[in-house]
């Protein structure tokens, strides 16, 4: 036999040995006891820039109140997908996700249904819209600013055209910031009362209202960085090729 030939078969036996040592490893490592106990949970809430709803003690008495919190069960016989479906159920719960780790800890994290506008309609209706098009229940106080609505509200114009309008402010963060209020008209026109400067945007119908809102940002770098932001009272986006403008008397 060759010292070629050895070298092949030590080398063939060292795969053997080092293919066997990760076997057993890896199956050690998924291996749980049969009666190992869930010995801790953590508890994750999402989102909480944008929403203050949720508090870690109220997702734990909702699981102690279903008999299902985790600690001090065997693991086997916790079941995450129970956990994800009491959770939620819970109407200020957008979706729930829970895993099991190996160290015998149970992770839940929830993420929180999102305001998106504030209505405070002159119908005495008063309510936050999320960012699924929702309307949230009463209960939910909101720990962040959002543009509040008000006049002539109706739910269905609310959950419909201004939650489009609603989402592009959540994504856009100059107009977000720009935009304090949102006046909805008897005909369902629109006007925008602004952080900075003394005076109201007339939008019109809220169709095609990220062009009008384009066309009002070049404005404001353009014409009121140089003759001032008080200088007008209204301006009229309504017409989709000019902006018309009423001087201040």
């Amino acid at each position: 036999m060759n010292k070629i030939m050895v070298k092949r078969i030590l080398l063939f036996i060292v795969m053997l040995v080092l293919i066997a040592y990760l076997g057993i490893a890896i199956t050690a490592f998924n291996r749980k006891p049969a009666d190992q106990t869930c010995r801790d949970v953590e508890l994750v809430i999402k989102d909480t820039a944008y929403a203050g709803f949720i508090t870690k003690d109220e997702l734990k008495g909702v699981l102690q109140n279903k008999g299902i919190y985790p600690i001090g069960k065997k693991l086997e016989r916790i079941s995450t997908k129970s956990l994800e479906r009491e959770l939620s159920k819970h109407p200020l719960i957008a979706e729930a996700e829970c895993y099991k780790t190996p160290s015998g800890k149970v992770c839940v994290e929830v993420a929180q249904r999102i305001p998106i506008l504030r209505v405070m309609s002159s119908n005495g209706e008063n309510y936050y819209l999320d960012n699924k098009g929702t309307i949230m229940p009463q209960e939910a106080k909101c720990v962040a600013h959002r543009a509040i609505v008000t006049g002539n509200v109706e739910k269905s114009f609310a959950m419909k055209d201004l939650y489009k309008f609603g989402v592009f402010l959540q994504n856009n963060k100059f107009w977000d910031a720009q935009i304090e209020q949102i006046n909805v008209l008897s005909d369902r026109t629109v006007e925008l009362v602004p952080r900075v400067g003394d005076h109201l945007v007339y939008l019109g119908k809220l169709e095609n209202f990220e062009n009008k809102l384009s066309r009002l940002k070049i404005f404001y770098e353009k014409g009121l960085n140089q003759v001032g932001w008080n200088k007008y009272s209204r301006i009229n986006l309504e017409f989709s090729n000019q902006i018309i403008c009423t001087k201040r008397e």
